[in-house]
């Protein structure tokens, strides 16, 4: 199978801070593969780097085939990123907000009306997309960032602690949305320090702590192989 994401030997350091040191994993089209540990673990430089908004201290990385020192350009072409702390223009309603965004991937009116479509069916906010967002709730503006986040149908979906702050019920539809992401073949890479909710989500899963990859497999093989009955407990474990 393709693989979306080849991280090899990613490193990345604050001044005398090394917030990565060393770290490689393989993605695979069609996968959601998930980085889990405490903050402060390197999860989000990891992804900042991946999203081409950092540079590397060292080590390389590619996507899709395209190396992303050399051709960030390109990468940017196909994925697409949500931070952790995105915000959205309250004073513009959501309809208005994804009008708004879609211009910037495309000068062409009918694809810009096709991205905002996709994004209304992902949101499922409906007849809400009609007030401001001023007035949504947590949830419902997290699920009009992820929509916001993938309505040009990246190839990679980069996602920050996708459902961070979110009730269960918003959490959960979140993550009903993320998986429907992987059925044409599309990789997610996501973030989160929600071990237990990743353990339902993610197809593998890598264990970080400190800058270093501790682990990294499905789900019940990490389980069986620290025979813990959660990754909560075989983080506790792999990191000793």
């Amino acid at each position: 199978m393709q693989k979306a994401l080849v991280v090899e030997n990613l490193q990345k350091s604050y001044g005398r801070l090394a917030a990565l040191k060393g770290i490689s994993f393989k993605v695979k089209a069609g996968e959601i593969f998930a980085l889990i540990g405490p903050n402060g673990a390197g999860k989000t430089t990891a992804l900042r780097i991946i999203a081409t908004l950092l540079t590397p201290g060292g080590g390389d990385c590619y996507i899709y085939g395209l190396n992303l020192r050399r051709e960030g350009g390109k990468i940017r072409r196909f994925i697409s990123y949500l931070p952790e702390e995105a915000g959205a223009y309250k004073n513009l309603t959501g309809h208005g907000y994804l009008w708004f965004m879609a211009g910037f991937f495309t000068p062409d009116r009918k694809e810009r009306k096709e991205f905002v479509a996709t994004a209304s069916q992902i949101c499922g906010l409906k007849e809400r997309l009609h007030d401001k967002i001023g007035s949504y709730s947590k949830g419902m503006t997290r699920r009009l960032l992820l929509a916001r986040a993938v309505m040009t149908r990246p190839k990679l979906a980069i996602l920050d602690e996708p459902t961070s702050g979110l009730d269960v019920i918003n959490a959960l539809e979140i993550r009903d949305q993320i998986r429907e992401l992987t059925g044409s073949g599309r990789a997610v890479l996501l973030s989160s320090h929600n071990m237990l909710e990743i353990e339902y989500l993610s197809d593998r899963v890598a264990i970080i702590d400190k800058g270093i990859i501790h682990e990294t497999g499905t789900p019940e093989e990490l389980k069986e192989k620290y025979r813990a009955r959660n990754l909560e407990e075989v983080f506790a474990e792999a990191v000793k």
